[in-house]
């Protein structure tokens, strides 16, 4: 791939290394000290920029060190985070210690001040988006969680989506990483180190994350990514460090909600 001639400069001919773990739907390159993530050129990438800058000196973020835009292309050089991703053998043979860095990020991502937040991502603007995503045939059916569609499901995207405008939840607006999967964030013990893929980052509702985290976690000890033979997660230990206790209707509709992104 021809790369933009600021990156080809920063990169210098450096060996790299492809990281395909997630679902980001972009092509990562992984060089010493350094990470090129290359995209389709949306809002989402746009974002992701926007919120890097923004959140830089309040969160550990990779640090930017050039963006360009060509051929319909987002071309991002960041800095790469210390750490190991949650998802990481070590943290899945550690349910508490991975539950610990989990619910820090998520307090970290809480704590911010978001009265001068560039972007929000909450339900008005979610459903406008999926209902674009219905509307455009754009939602994934051969990604949605088993029994979202079918006999015992909805019976298509388009009366998912009606329910989700009939039922929306009372929100409660924070920070909100927007995909807040094990593979987006990074630690050192339960030390929080970094977090990654900011191009849904914004002001949402809190359970928005909550609800993610848990289904990551459910999808690496028991489900589609789980590796060899684990026990499923004690779902209590996430809501105990998080001092709350869990709201699964909430849950349950913002898992709905992002099986139409």
């Amino acid at each position: 791939m021809h790369l933009p001639q600021t990156i080809q400069a920063l990169i210098a001919g450096e060996p790299w290394q492809t990281d395909d773990i997630g679902q980001s739907g972009s092509s990562v390159r992984i060089y010493h000290d350094k990470v090129l993530k290359i995209q389709e050129y949306g809002e989402e990438a746009e974002n992701e920029c926007r919120m890097m800058r923004y959140l830089s000196g309040k969160l550990p973020v990779p640090a930017i060190y050039a963006h360009e835009v060509a051929e319909g292309k987002s071309f991002l050089l960041m800095g790469k985070c210390d750490g190991r991703m949650a998802c990481d053998a070590g943290y899945m043979q550690d349910q508490a210690t991975l539950c610990r860095l989990l619910a820090k990020g998520l307090k970290m991502l809480w704590s911010v001040d978001i009265s001068d937040c560039p972007s929000d991502w909450r339900l008005s603007r979610k459903l406008k988006q999926a209902r674009f995503n219905v509307e455009n045939g754009l939602v994934d059916l051969d990604n949605v969680e088993p029994g979202t569609f079918g006999e015992n499901g909805f019976q298509s995207p388009s009366a998912l989506l009606q329910w989700l405008c009939e039922n929306m939840p009372e929100e409660t607006p924070v920070l909100s990483h927007g995909d807040y999967c094990l593979p987006n964030l990074f630690g050192t013990g339960d030390h929080v180190t970094g977090f990654i893929d900011l191009g849904k980052t914004g002001i949402a509702d809190m359970w928005c994350d909550i609800a993610l985290c848990w289904r990551s976690l459910s999808h690496n000890y028991s489900g589609k990514y789980a590796q060899g033979s684990r026990s499923f997660f004690d779902e209590n230990m996430l809501f105990d460090e998080l001092g709350i206790e869990p709201d699964w209707e909430k849950i349950r509709y913002y898992i709905l909600l992002d099986e139409l992104f």
